[in-house]
Protein backbone atom coordinates (compact mmCIF):
# COMPACT_ATOMS: atom_id res chain seq x y z
CA UNK A 1 0.00 0.00 0.00
CA UNK A 2 1.34 2.93 -0.84
CA UNK A 3 -0.04 6.81 -0.71
CA UNK A 4 0.41 9.61 -3.42
CA UNK A 5 1.89 12.20 -0.05
CA UNK A 6 2.39 11.77 3.36
CA UNK A 7 3.38 15.01 5.36
CA UNK A 8 5.84 13.77 8.01
CA UNK A 9 6.94 14.44 11.41
CA UNK A 10 4.47 17.25 12.07
CA UNK A 11 2.34 18.49 15.08
CA UNK A 12 -1.31 18.38 13.54
CA UNK A 13 -3.91 20.70 14.45
CA UNK A 14 -7.10 18.78 14.66
CA UNK A 15 -10.50 19.67 15.96
CA UNK A 16 -9.60 18.37 19.26
CA UNK A 17 -6.35 19.27 19.76
CA UNK A 18 -2.97 19.32 18.61
CA UNK A 19 -0.96 15.81 18.25
CA UNK A 20 2.11 14.53 16.37
CA UNK A 21 1.20 12.54 13.40
CA UNK A 22 2.06 11.67 9.73
CA UNK A 23 -0.81 12.77 7.03
CA UNK A 24 -1.18 10.40 4.68
CA UNK A 25 -2.77 11.74 1.08
CA UNK A 26 -4.08 9.66 -1.37
CA UNK A 27 -5.69 11.63 -4.54
CA UNK A 28 -6.88 15.03 -3.19
CA UNK A 29 -8.14 13.65 0.11
CA UNK A 30 -6.82 12.82 3.29
CA UNK A 31 -6.73 9.06 3.92
CA UNK A 32 -5.78 8.42 7.12
CA UNK A 33 -3.65 9.84 10.24
CA UNK A 34 -0.93 7.91 11.56
CA UNK A 35 1.29 7.43 14.76
CA UNK A 36 4.91 9.13 13.81
CA UNK A 37 7.07 6.76 11.71
CA UNK A 38 4.08 4.21 11.27
CA UNK A 39 2.62 5.36 8.13
CA UNK A 40 3.75 2.85 5.15
CA UNK A 41 5.62 4.76 1.82
CA UNK A 42 4.48 7.22 -0.30
CA UNK A 43 5.26 8.48 -3.53
CA UNK A 44 6.22 11.88 -2.24
CA UNK A 45 7.04 12.79 1.48
CA UNK A 46 7.06 16.30 2.71
CA UNK A 47 8.83 16.97 5.41
CA UNK A 48 6.90 18.86 8.48
CA UNK A 49 9.37 18.74 11.53
CA UNK A 50 9.29 21.44 13.91
CA UNK A 51 6.61 22.70 12.11
CA UNK A 52 2.44 22.29 12.63
CA UNK A 53 -0.11 21.23 10.27
CA UNK A 54 -2.99 23.15 10.32
CA UNK A 55 -6.06 22.46 7.84
CA UNK A 56 -5.82 24.82 4.79
CA UNK A 57 -7.13 28.16 5.61
CA UNK A 58 -10.63 29.64 4.31
CA UNK A 59 -10.65 33.02 4.28
CA UNK A 60 -14.77 33.84 3.85
CA UNK A 61 -14.32 37.90 2.75
CA UNK A 62 -12.11 38.68 -0.52
CA UNK A 63 -12.52 40.99 -3.34
CA UNK A 64 -10.59 39.68 -6.19
CA UNK A 65 -11.81 42.31 -8.20
CA UNK A 66 -13.00 39.92 -10.92
CA UNK A 67 -14.42 41.16 -12.89
CA UNK A 68 -14.25 44.75 -14.32
CA UNK A 69 -11.84 45.94 -11.52
CA UNK A 70 -8.60 43.91 -12.51
CA UNK A 71 -6.62 46.80 -12.42
CA UNK A 72 -6.33 46.26 -9.10
CA UNK A 73 -6.79 41.93 -8.23
CA UNK A 74 -6.77 39.48 -10.72
CA UNK A 75 -7.24 35.86 -9.53
CA UNK A 76 -3.95 35.07 -10.50
CA UNK A 77 -1.92 37.00 -8.49
CA UNK A 78 -5.04 37.30 -5.58
CA UNK A 79 -5.19 33.65 -5.52
CA UNK A 80 -1.15 33.84 -5.23
CA UNK A 81 -1.41 35.95 -2.09
CA UNK A 82 -3.54 33.96 -0.76
CA UNK A 83 -1.64 30.56 -1.10
CA UNK A 84 1.44 32.60 0.41
CA UNK A 85 -0.71 32.78 3.36
CA UNK A 86 -1.86 29.30 4.00
CA UNK A 87 -5.38 30.25 2.29
CA UNK A 88 -6.48 27.33 0.26
CA UNK A 89 -10.24 28.79 -0.29
CA UNK A 90 -11.37 31.77 -0.82
CA UNK A 91 -15.31 33.49 -0.88
CA UNK A 92 -15.20 36.54 -3.18
CA UNK A 93 -17.34 39.03 -2.55
CA UNK A 94 -20.12 39.91 -4.82
CA UNK A 95 -19.06 44.02 -5.60
CA UNK A 96 -17.39 44.05 -9.23
CA UNK A 97 -18.34 45.45 -12.38
CA UNK A 98 -20.80 44.20 -13.25
CA UNK A 99 -22.05 42.73 -9.66
CA UNK A 100 -22.47 39.13 -9.14
CA UNK A 101 -26.80 39.43 -8.90
CA UNK A 102 -28.32 36.50 -10.68
CA UNK A 103 -27.03 32.80 -10.74
CA UNK A 104 -25.87 33.44 -14.40
CA UNK A 105 -23.63 35.97 -13.21
CA UNK A 106 -21.50 33.46 -10.84
CA UNK A 107 -21.15 30.78 -14.12
CA UNK A 108 -19.99 34.00 -15.77
CA UNK A 109 -17.08 34.84 -13.09
CA UNK A 110 -16.37 30.96 -12.88
CA UNK A 111 -15.59 30.92 -16.70
CA UNK A 112 -13.53 34.23 -16.51
CA UNK A 113 -11.59 32.23 -13.68
CA UNK A 114 -10.84 28.88 -14.41
CA UNK A 115 -7.15 28.01 -14.72
CA UNK A 116 -5.76 30.97 -13.21
CA UNK A 117 -6.39 30.28 -9.75
CA UNK A 118 -4.37 28.54 -6.79
CA UNK A 119 -7.10 28.32 -4.34
CA UNK A 120 -10.89 26.58 -4.36
CA UNK A 121 -13.23 29.41 -4.62
CA UNK A 122 -17.12 30.02 -3.83
CA UNK A 123 -19.07 33.06 -4.09
CA UNK A 124 -21.34 34.92 -2.02
CA UNK A 125 -24.44 36.48 -3.96
CA UNK A 126 -25.26 40.06 -3.94
CA UNK A 127 -28.94 41.60 -3.86
CA UNK A 128 -30.19 44.37 -6.52
CA UNK A 129 -31.87 46.73 -4.98
CA UNK A 130 -33.89 46.91 -7.40
CA UNK A 131 -34.58 43.80 -7.83
CA UNK A 132 -34.51 41.84 -4.22
CA UNK A 133 -36.62 39.41 -5.40
CA UNK A 134 -33.57 37.34 -7.59
CA UNK A 135 -31.95 36.10 -4.56
CA UNK A 136 -35.05 33.65 -4.48
CA UNK A 137 -32.90 32.27 -8.44
CA UNK A 138 -29.76 30.93 -6.26
CA UNK A 139 -29.75 27.29 -5.73
CA UNK A 140 -26.68 25.74 -3.40
CA UNK A 141 -24.51 25.73 -6.32
CA UNK A 142 -23.94 29.07 -7.27
CA UNK A 143 -24.20 30.24 -3.54
CA UNK A 144 -25.40 29.88 -0.06
CA UNK A 145 -25.11 33.76 1.39
CA UNK A 146 -25.86 37.01 0.19
CA UNK A 147 -23.60 40.38 0.91
CA UNK A 148 -26.04 43.13 2.04
CA UNK A 149 -24.46 46.91 1.88
CA UNK A 150 -26.17 49.14 4.28
CA UNK A 151 -24.02 51.88 3.25
CA UNK A 152 -21.79 52.58 0.31
CA UNK A 153 -18.24 53.32 -0.80
CA UNK A 154 -16.30 53.69 -4.17
CA UNK A 155 -16.63 49.81 -5.04
CA UNK A 156 -20.16 49.64 -3.27
CA UNK A 157 -22.67 51.49 -4.96
CA UNK A 158 -25.65 48.78 -4.65
CA UNK A 159 -26.92 50.23 -1.30
CA UNK A 160 -30.39 48.36 0.37
CA UNK A 161 -31.81 51.41 2.11
CA UNK A 162 -35.48 50.75 2.39
CA UNK A 163 -37.17 49.37 5.27
CA UNK A 164 -39.61 47.65 3.61
CA UNK A 165 -36.98 45.90 0.67
CA UNK A 166 -35.16 44.46 3.93
CA UNK A 167 -37.77 43.09 5.57
CA UNK A 168 -38.69 41.34 2.01
CA UNK A 169 -34.66 40.20 1.66
CA UNK A 170 -35.01 38.76 5.01
CA UNK A 171 -37.99 36.68 4.30
CA UNK A 172 -37.10 35.63 1.02
CA UNK A 173 -33.67 34.30 2.61
CA UNK A 174 -35.30 32.53 5.24
CA UNK A 175 -37.44 30.83 2.54
CA UNK A 176 -34.48 29.73 0.44
CA UNK A 177 -32.02 29.00 3.69
CA UNK A 178 -29.80 31.45 2.31
CA UNK A 179 -27.47 33.08 5.20
CA UNK A 180 -27.43 37.00 4.98
CA UNK A 181 -23.68 38.48 5.28
CA UNK A 182 -23.89 42.08 6.50
CA UNK A 183 -21.55 45.66 6.05
CA UNK A 184 -23.75 46.67 8.76
CA UNK A 185 -23.41 50.61 8.64
CA UNK A 186 -26.24 53.39 8.20
CA UNK A 187 -26.14 54.73 4.89
CA UNK A 188 -28.84 57.89 6.11
CA UNK A 189 -26.60 58.64 8.99
CA UNK A 190 -23.40 59.00 7.21
CA UNK A 191 -25.44 61.28 4.80
CA UNK A 192 -26.93 63.04 7.90
CA UNK A 193 -23.20 63.85 9.11
CA UNK A 194 -22.09 64.83 5.80
CA UNK A 195 -24.43 67.30 5.20
CA UNK A 196 -24.15 68.82 8.52
CA UNK A 197 -20.03 68.87 8.74
CA UNK A 198 -18.97 68.40 4.92
CA UNK A 199 -16.34 66.03 3.96
CA UNK A 200 -13.16 64.85 6.38
CA UNK A 201 -10.63 67.53 5.47
CA UNK A 202 -7.51 64.80 7.03
CA UNK A 203 -7.60 61.03 7.12
CA UNK A 204 -7.63 61.81 11.10
CA UNK A 205 -10.92 63.25 10.57
CA UNK A 206 -12.10 59.87 8.71
CA UNK A 207 -13.66 58.27 11.84
CA UNK A 208 -15.41 61.32 12.99
CA UNK A 209 -17.43 60.92 9.61
CA UNK A 210 -18.16 57.63 9.87
CA UNK A 211 -18.42 57.35 13.36
CA UNK A 212 -19.31 53.76 15.27
CA UNK A 213 -23.15 55.33 15.74
CA UNK A 214 -23.61 54.42 11.72
CA UNK A 215 -22.58 50.49 13.29
CA UNK A 216 -24.44 50.23 16.22
CA UNK A 217 -27.76 51.71 15.20
CA UNK A 218 -27.65 48.99 12.12
CA UNK A 219 -26.99 46.04 14.29
CA UNK A 220 -29.68 46.30 16.90
CA UNK A 221 -32.19 46.77 13.79
CA UNK A 222 -30.73 43.38 12.14
CA UNK A 223 -30.48 41.72 15.70
CA UNK A 224 -34.39 42.55 15.55
CA UNK A 225 -35.00 41.57 11.93
CA UNK A 226 -33.41 38.05 13.02
CA UNK A 227 -35.61 37.62 15.81
CA UNK A 228 -38.74 37.87 13.99
CA UNK A 229 -37.66 35.52 10.68
CA UNK A 230 -35.83 33.27 11.79
CA UNK A 231 -33.16 34.53 8.86
CA UNK A 232 -29.29 33.66 9.65
CA UNK A 233 -27.20 36.74 9.66
CA UNK A 234 -23.25 37.13 9.66
CA UNK A 235 -22.04 41.09 10.31
CA UNK A 236 -18.93 41.62 8.95
CA UNK A 237 -15.91 43.39 9.80
CA UNK A 238 -17.27 44.37 13.26
CA UNK A 239 -15.23 47.24 14.83
CA UNK A 240 -16.61 48.70 17.65
CA UNK A 241 -17.29 47.02 21.49
CA UNK A 242 -20.76 47.83 21.19
CA UNK A 243 -21.74 45.60 18.14
CA UNK A 244 -19.76 42.68 19.63
CA UNK A 245 -21.91 42.87 22.79
CA UNK A 246 -25.16 43.19 20.68
CA UNK A 247 -24.33 40.51 18.66
CA UNK A 248 -22.94 38.25 21.42
CA UNK A 249 -25.84 39.09 23.85
CA UNK A 250 -28.06 37.78 20.72
CA UNK A 251 -26.54 34.73 20.04
CA UNK A 252 -26.72 33.81 24.04
CA UNK A 253 -30.56 34.53 23.58
CA UNK A 254 -30.83 31.58 20.68
CA UNK A 255 -30.81 34.04 17.66
CA UNK A 256 -29.01 32.95 14.45
CA UNK A 257 -26.48 35.69 14.54
CA UNK A 258 -22.79 35.44 13.89
CA UNK A 259 -20.34 37.92 13.48
CA UNK A 260 -16.39 38.06 11.68
CA UNK A 261 -13.89 40.23 12.76
CA UNK A 262 -10.99 41.46 10.33
CA UNK A 263 -7.32 40.76 10.64
CA UNK A 264 -7.02 44.83 10.02
CA UNK A 265 -9.59 45.75 12.72
CA UNK A 266 -7.44 43.61 15.03
CA UNK A 267 -3.81 44.70 14.37
CA UNK A 268 -4.24 48.84 13.43
CA UNK A 269 -6.02 51.58 15.62
CA UNK A 270 -6.54 55.23 15.36
CA UNK A 271 -2.60 55.53 16.45
CA UNK A 272 -1.73 53.68 13.73
CA UNK A 273 -3.66 56.36 11.31
CA UNK A 274 -1.23 59.29 12.74
CA UNK A 275 1.43 57.22 10.65
CA UNK A 276 -0.36 55.80 8.03
CA UNK A 277 -3.05 58.09 6.75
CA UNK A 278 -5.34 57.29 4.02
CA UNK A 279 -3.09 53.89 3.13
CA UNK A 280 -5.26 52.50 5.89
CA UNK A 281 -8.50 54.00 5.18
CA UNK A 282 -11.10 51.04 6.33
CA UNK A 283 -14.70 50.76 5.76
CA UNK A 284 -16.19 50.52 8.95
CA UNK A 285 -13.47 52.65 9.89
CA UNK A 286 -10.20 52.07 12.14
CA UNK A 287 -11.21 52.59 15.73
CA UNK A 288 -9.55 52.88 19.29
CA UNK A 289 -7.38 50.76 21.36
CA UNK A 290 -10.71 49.74 24.02
CA UNK A 291 -12.56 48.93 21.03
CA UNK A 292 -9.66 46.85 19.91
CA UNK A 293 -9.16 45.01 22.59
CA UNK A 294 -12.58 43.88 22.82
CA UNK A 295 -12.13 42.11 19.33
CA UNK A 296 -9.44 40.41 20.47
CA UNK A 297 -11.11 39.10 23.66
CA UNK A 298 -14.53 38.32 21.36
CA UNK A 299 -12.19 36.19 18.56
CA UNK A 300 -9.94 34.00 21.92
CA UNK A 301 -12.91 33.36 23.86
CA UNK A 302 -15.29 32.45 21.02
CA UNK A 303 -17.62 35.00 20.46
CA UNK A 304 -16.41 35.42 16.94
CA UNK A 305 -17.42 32.98 14.94
CA UNK A 306 -15.16 34.07 11.90
CA UNK A 307 -11.64 36.28 11.53
CA UNK A 308 -11.56 37.25 7.41
CA UNK A 309 -9.18 39.53 5.81
CA UNK A 310 -11.70 41.50 3.99
CA UNK A 311 -8.98 41.77 1.21
CA UNK A 312 -9.84 44.64 -0.71
CA UNK A 313 -6.72 45.79 -3.09
CA UNK A 314 -6.56 49.19 -4.52
CA UNK A 315 -3.65 50.69 -6.61
CA UNK A 316 -1.08 52.64 -4.45
CA UNK A 317 -1.91 56.08 -6.06
CA UNK A 318 -5.23 56.00 -4.74
CA UNK A 319 -4.73 55.65 -1.49
CA UNK A 320 -2.70 58.36 -1.55
CA UNK A 321 -5.37 60.96 -2.51
CA UNK A 322 -7.46 63.25 -0.50
CA UNK A 323 -9.19 62.19 2.49
CA UNK A 324 -12.65 62.01 1.03
CA UNK A 325 -11.44 60.22 -2.20
CA UNK A 326 -8.75 57.91 -1.20
CA UNK A 327 -11.11 54.16 -1.51
CA UNK A 328 -11.32 52.43 1.61
CA UNK A 329 -9.75 48.94 2.04
CA UNK A 330 -6.49 46.88 2.15
CA UNK A 331 -4.51 43.89 1.09
CA UNK A 332 -4.97 41.36 3.62
CA UNK A 333 -5.42 38.00 2.84
CA UNK A 334 -1.53 37.10 2.59
CA UNK A 335 -0.89 38.51 6.65
CA UNK A 336 -4.39 37.21 8.03
CA UNK A 337 -3.00 33.99 9.52
CA UNK A 338 0.94 35.86 10.84
CA UNK A 339 -1.06 38.44 11.87
CA UNK A 340 -3.82 36.57 13.62
CA UNK A 341 -0.86 34.16 15.23
CA UNK A 342 1.65 37.31 16.02
CA UNK A 343 -1.55 39.37 18.02
CA UNK A 344 -2.74 36.08 19.92
CA UNK A 345 0.95 35.32 20.65
CA UNK A 346 1.62 39.15 22.07
CA UNK A 347 -1.65 39.06 24.10
CA UNK A 348 -1.28 35.69 25.43
CA UNK A 349 1.98 35.44 26.10
CA UNK A 350 1.59 32.36 28.72
CA UNK A 351 -0.49 29.73 26.28
CA UNK A 352 1.23 27.80 24.23
CA UNK A 353 1.21 27.71 20.27
CA UNK A 354 -0.98 24.74 20.33
CA UNK A 355 -3.72 26.38 21.99
CA UNK A 356 -3.26 29.32 20.30
CA UNK A 357 -3.45 27.53 17.17
CA UNK A 358 -6.86 25.69 17.95
CA UNK A 359 -8.07 29.21 17.90
CA UNK A 360 -6.68 29.94 14.41
CA UNK A 361 -8.40 26.66 12.94
CA UNK A 362 -11.53 27.95 14.45
CA UNK A 363 -11.88 31.58 13.27
CA UNK A 364 -10.28 30.74 9.87
CA UNK A 365 -10.90 27.00 9.33
CA UNK A 366 -13.39 25.10 10.89
CA UNK A 367 -16.60 28.15 11.74
CA UNK A 368 -16.00 29.39 7.55
CA UNK A 369 -16.47 25.78 6.60
CA UNK A 370 -19.41 25.19 8.46
CA UNK A 371 -21.41 28.71 7.95
CA UNK A 372 -21.06 28.38 4.40
CA UNK A 373 -21.69 24.91 3.23
CA UNK A 374 -18.25 23.43 3.05
CA UNK A 375 -17.55 21.50 6.30
CA UNK A 376 -18.11 17.93 4.37
CA UNK A 377 -14.48 18.75 2.20
CA UNK A 378 -12.81 21.67 4.26
CA UNK A 379 -12.04 23.48 7.20
CA UNK A 380 -10.50 20.05 9.34
CA UNK A 381 -8.03 17.92 8.95
CA UNK A 382 -9.96 14.14 8.93
CA UNK A 383 -10.23 11.45 6.95
CA UNK A 384 -12.16 12.10 3.59
CA UNK A 385 -12.17 15.43 3.72
CA UNK A 386 -9.99 17.37 0.98
CA UNK A 387 -6.12 17.10 1.90
CA UNK A 388 -5.63 20.73 2.52
CA UNK A 389 -2.55 20.98 4.75
CA UNK A 390 -0.56 24.24 5.92
CA UNK A 391 3.11 23.71 7.02
CA UNK A 392 3.47 26.49 9.90
CA UNK A 393 6.81 27.21 11.66
CA UNK A 394 5.27 29.12 14.56
CA UNK A 395 8.64 30.56 16.00
CA UNK A 396 10.28 31.75 12.81
CA UNK A 397 10.23 35.65 13.59
CA UNK A 398 10.19 37.52 9.80
CA UNK A 399 9.50 41.38 8.58
CA UNK A 400 6.86 42.24 5.75
CA UNK A 401 9.00 43.71 3.20
CA UNK A 402 7.74 45.25 -0.12
CA UNK A 403 9.45 42.50 -2.14
CA UNK A 404 7.27 39.47 -0.12
CA UNK A 405 3.50 40.93 -1.36
CA UNK A 406 2.01 38.38 -3.83
CA UNK A 407 -0.87 40.77 -4.79
CA UNK A 408 -1.19 42.59 -7.53
CA UNK A 409 -1.37 45.70 -5.75
CA UNK A 410 2.40 45.79 -4.91
CA UNK A 411 2.10 47.26 -1.36
CA UNK A 412 0.76 45.63 2.06
CA UNK A 413 -0.18 48.32 5.21
CA UNK A 414 2.13 45.76 7.44
CA UNK A 415 5.49 46.71 5.31
CA UNK A 416 7.82 47.01 8.04
CA UNK A 417 5.40 45.04 11.21
CA UNK A 418 7.34 42.14 12.58
CA UNK A 419 5.73 38.88 12.70
CA UNK A 420 6.76 35.87 14.70
CA UNK A 421 5.28 32.35 12.12
CA UNK A 422 6.03 32.19 8.76
CA UNK A 423 3.84 29.60 6.06
CA UNK A 424 6.68 27.44 4.84
CA UNK A 425 4.22 25.13 2.17
CA UNK A 426 0.47 24.89 1.23
CA UNK A 427 -0.81 22.17 0.37
CA UNK A 428 -4.45 22.02 -1.80
CA UNK A 429 -6.35 19.32 -2.40
CA UNK A 430 -3.23 17.15 -2.02
CA UNK A 431 -0.99 19.28 -4.66
CA UNK A 432 1.99 21.45 -2.64
CA UNK A 433 0.40 25.06 -4.75
CA UNK A 434 3.25 26.85 -2.32
CA UNK A 435 6.56 26.06 -0.63
CA UNK A 436 9.13 28.77 0.51
CA UNK A 437 11.67 26.86 2.65
CA UNK A 438 14.95 29.00 0.93
CA UNK A 439 13.71 32.96 0.44
CA UNK A 440 12.16 31.72 -3.30
CA UNK A 441 8.94 31.06 -3.50
CA UNK A 442 7.57 28.16 -5.91
CA UNK A 443 3.95 28.19 -6.58
CA UNK A 444 2.15 25.13 -8.23
CA UNK A 445 -0.39 24.48 -10.57
CA UNK A 446 -3.78 27.28 -10.81
CA UNK A 447 -6.23 24.44 -11.23
CA UNK A 448 -8.10 25.67 -8.17
CA UNK A 449 -12.24 24.64 -8.64
CA UNK A 450 -15.29 26.45 -8.10
CA UNK A 451 -16.84 24.44 -4.90
CA UNK A 452 -20.10 23.29 -4.47
CA UNK A 453 -21.64 22.33 -0.90
CA UNK A 454 -21.20 18.55 -0.68
CA UNK A 455 -20.63 15.67 1.86
CA UNK A 456 -17.66 12.85 1.25
CA UNK A 457 -18.62 11.23 -1.75
CA UNK A 458 -19.61 7.49 -1.34
CA UNK A 459 -16.79 5.29 -1.70
CA UNK A 460 -13.76 8.15 -0.15
CA UNK A 461 -11.90 7.16 2.70
CA UNK A 462 -13.60 7.60 6.49
CA UNK A 463 -12.12 7.28 9.69
CA UNK A 464 -13.07 3.79 10.09
CA UNK A 465 -12.24 2.71 6.43
CA UNK A 466 -8.93 4.97 5.47
CA UNK A 467 -8.70 2.96 2.48
CA UNK A 468 -12.60 3.85 0.89
CA UNK A 469 -13.94 0.34 0.79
Amino acid sequence: MTYDLLVHGGRVVLEDGVRHADVAVRGERVAALYPPRAAPPAACVVDAAGMFVLPGLIDSHVHFRTPGLTHKEEWATGSRAAAAGGVTTVIDMPNTQPPLFTPQDAYDRHELIKGSSLVDYRFHAGVDPEHVDAVAEFTPKEATSVKVFLTGHHTAPHVLSDPALLDRLFKLAAERQLRLLFHAEDDAVFRLLDQWQGPPAAPLDYERHRPRTGAIVVVARLVELVHRHGTPAHVLHVSTTEEADLLTAAAAAGLPVTFEVTGHHLTFTDDDTRALGPRIRLSPAIRGRKDQDRLWRAVAGGEAATVGSDHAPHEAGDKLLSAADAPPGLPGVQELLPALFTGLRRRHPADSDERLLTIVQRVIAREPARLFGLSGRKGRIAPGLDADLVLFDASAPWFMEPQLVQSKCGWSAYEGRSFTGRVVATIRRGQVVYSDRTGAPVFGPADGMWLAPAEPAVGQPTAQDPEGR
